[in-house]
């Protein structure tokens, strides 16, 4: 009998209370605590394999210690990506040590909500360090698709791949008017080999209730675009927490008639498996 099909989330948070020992420096939306346990419970509870677990920029800032930590108790289960500092000085050294830690998968770059332009010699740094560690780097750039354009083109040989399908999503309901707007600038970025995009936390975009018939179109398009062995399918939890629960960001694919069996498999897991080079071990 063939294996079955794997079931990997492209984007989980987990994180501990603030506390003075390892401080918040800042606020993200969701319950006060999501521990790794916590993490590991929810995804058995509707039978997800394993995930990428990025550590949270909002609450950690390009501090990876807890992510570190819940991987060293669930080291068949997590994938790690942090945030880097596009303003560091050592950056090589940066990437050439988190590169080389057990656990990880890619790094990170904070677009969104930033004042930066092509040039920026950390953005390339960054970019160029993954390409010669051969990981991949996630790049949150809602609002800041054309720039990133232009980036991925200076860093051809760089896996990129889109956050959060690329586009402004809500930390609590409403979503906005017109979710997919900047849906144009999605479809273009499909044309650089090198980009791949992840469809998480698409849920938070919809007017509907579950399963959000009316993100189906819209989605479409980007599969057709992009092709779905450059989608990765995620839930983007915790950060969904006010719009929506895990299941129902789990459950909204797997529910739908809209994929064929294999069409699920590739998106909600098989692409990630292929472009991280890393899977969960089965249960």
């Amino acid at each position: 009998m063939a294996d079955r099909a794997l079931t990997i989330d492209c984007q989980v948070h987990a994180y501990e209370r603030n506390r003075p020992e390892r401080p918040w420096v800042g606020f993200l939306t969701g319950p006060e605590e999501v521990t790794g346990d916590d993490m590991i419970a929810a995804m058995a509870a509707v039978g997800v394999d394993g995930a990428v677990l990025i550590s949270p920029f909002s609450l950690y800032g390009y501090d990876a210690s807890y992510a570190l930590e819940v991987y060293a108790r669930h080291p068949t289960k997590f994938g790690l990506v942090r945030p880097f500092d596009p303003n560091s000085q050592t950056i090589d050294a940066d990437m050439e040590e988190w590169t080389s830690t057990p656990g990880v998968v890619g790094a990170r770059i904070m677009l969104a909500n930033l004042d930066y332009e092509a040039d920026h010699p950390g953005l390339n740094g960054i970019l160029a360090a993954g390409g010669r560690a051969g990981v991949p780097v996630n790049v949150m750039s809602a609002g800041k698709l054309p720039l990133l354009r232009e980036l991925a083109r200076q860093n051809p040989d760089t896996q990129i791949i889109i956050d959060h399908v690329g586009l402004a999503q809500p930390f609590d309901p409403p979503p906005p008017a017109e979710p997919f707007a900047d849906l144009p600038n999605v479809l273009s970025l499909a044309e650089l080999d090198n980009v791949v995009i992840k469809i998480s936390g698409a849920g938070t975009l919809s007017h509907q209730p579950f399963p959000y018939p009316d993100i189906r179109e819209p989605l479409g398009r980007i599969f057709d675009a992009y092709g779905l062995e450059r989608c990765l399918w995620g839930t983007d939890w915790t950060r969904a927490v006010n719009l929506l629960n895990y299941e129902q960001g789990v459950e909204a694919f797997r529910v739908s008639d809209w994929l064929s069996d294999s069409d699920r498999a590739t998106l909600m897991g098989g692409s990630l498996a292929r472009i991280y080079n890393w899977s969960p071990a089965a249960d």
